[in-house]
């Protein structure tokens, strides 16, 4: 006798004694596991489902939880990025033995949740009874942390010491600041932004304002601007 199953999203065709590489299933080596998404039973009469076999089941031992062979693949990004790199994969897998196959009689328990990928095999699904092997495990993971509040948004305010032109119509190197170049220098003298103090001199408000202006969000904070601008004004002076 010969039975048709379903499990991981995969079809296979087993007799009783067979060893198959299955998706992994949440079971330890030794236990019974049950598939119970039976797609034809075969032997002295063929029995196709429609699509399941109504009462039939393959039941197999658990030998051991294995890995596949580990597949390679390269990752090339192209034009702008131009890396590469490859990356390697061992899919998780149970080896099970076939030991018996029911042809009709069989009751939906015994399915083993299918794990590796976050998902239930098809099989659980069909029997309904992983909860008595699942729950247990559920019960144990610590419950997800809440999600932290976001931080409350500071109101962006211009601030008071931009100008119009530089003073003595000489600006400072404002490329000095790292994280500026020439097009953000430009950008900052468009805003009137010309002197190392006038950047040391913004709070919270006025980076926020800024940070709009230069379509940078955040630039100011990381790259510490006003500590810079700070230090380059006091050695100017």
């Amino acid at each position: 006798m010969f039975a048709v199953l379903k499990t991981g999203g995969k079809q296979y065709r087993v007799q009783s004694g067979d060893v198959l590489r299955v998706e992994r299933l949440a079971a330890d080596a030794g236990e019974t596991v049950q598939f119970n998404e039976i797609l034809m039973v075969g032997g002295d009469e063929t029995v196709i489902g429609a699509p399941l076999v109504a009462g039939a089941a393959v039941q197999a031992q658990v030998i051991d939880q294995i890995k596949g062979d580990k597949v390679i693949h390269f990752v090339k990004r192209r034009r702008k990025h131009s890396s590469q790199r490859t990356k390697g994969h061992r899919q998780k897998l149970t080896l099970v033995r076939v030991t018996d196959i029911l042809s009709s009689g069989a009751d939906a328990s015994g399915v083993k949740a299918a794990i590796g990928s976050g998902s239930v095999s098809g099989a659980a699904l069909a029997a309904g009874a992983s909860a008595a092997v699942s729950a247990p495990k559920a019960a144990k993971k610590a419950p997800a942390k809440a999600a932290a509040a976001p931080a409350a948004e500071v109101a962006a305010v211009r601030p008071a010491n931009l100008l119009t032109e530089a003073r003595g119509g000489v600006a400072d190197d404002l490329k000095k600041i790292s994280g500026v170049g020439p097009k953000l220098e430009g950008t900052l003298h468009e805003n009137g932004v010309f002197h190392f103090d006038q950047i040391a001199a913004w709070d919270e408000a006025g980076i926020a304002y800024m940070d709009d202006k230069l379509s940078f969000k955040g630039r100011i904070a990381r790259d510490n601007w006003i500590e810079q601008a700070a230090t380059l004004a006091a050695e100017k002076e």
